[in-house]
């Protein structure tokens, strides 16, 4: 009962603390509460990566093949080590943003090679799709999806005449205000109407996920 009591105590008392200092603007409570939460935020993060560390440290010291999953753990594990090596020379000054370097160089082409991937995937997805359910909706998904690419295509090319081409680009702008900010716009209020009713259910007791 203690086990199952103690955390639910805290859920709703913290819960309720930072309800009341939002809605009578009192900052110092919602502050202090902040604080502590991105606080224990950066603990778990860290215990998180030291638990993904160790996870694959011990995969490559274990007596295995050498495969596809050794092969990423040790990308992995050596990732890591040698970024938190940067970090650890930049802080103690013997680089100067070698991180940032990594970031620029590395993490940001790979980013943008991924997301670049996306709008094929989108095509992809909606070429079977239609395959396999040919209905109203993924006629519109595959439609939409050919026009972006072709728009964002053919605003860049040279050999268009500037007429096609502003004509294009007025179709992409029409679809992204009309047809991506309303999907956008539904996605979120979702979301926000999801969070208030788990933060009800928390501040009741009904929802716990603390001792799961």
């Amino acid at each position: 009962m203690f086990r199952r009591g103690l955390p639910l105590i805290i859920a709703i008392s913290f819960g309720g603390l930072t309800l009341i200092s939002l809605l009578f603007s009192i900052p110092e409570i919602s502050s202090l509460i902040l604080e502590w939460a991105s606080f224990l935020a950066a603990v778990a993060l860290l215990l998180g990566a030291i638990n993904l560390l160790s996870v694959h440290t011990q995969r490559l010291a274990g007596h295995r093949p050498v495969g596809g999953q050794n092969i990423y753990s040790a990308a992995l594990v050596i990732s890591m080590l040698v970024v938190f090596g940067l970090g650890m020379t930049d802080l103690i000054g013997m680089t100067n943003n070698s991180v940032g370097v990594v970031f620029n160089w590395i993490q940001a082409p790979l980013e943008a090679a991924l997301a670049s991937l996306l709008a094929f995937f989108l095509l992809l997805s909606g070429i079977r799709l239609l395959q396999r359910q040919r209905t109203i909706s993924s006629i519109l998904f595959l439609a939409t999806a050919v026009l972006i690419l072709l728009s964002n295509a053919l605003i860049a090319s040279p050999i268009l005449p500037q007429s096609i081409s502003s004509l294009f680009q007025q179709l992409r702008d029409l679809i992204q205000s009309i047809i991506v900010t309303s999907g956008m716009r539904g996605i979120l209020i979702g979301v926000a109407l999801g969070a208030i009713t788990l933060s009800i259910r928390l501040l009741l007791g009904l929802e716990r996920p603390y001792n799961k």
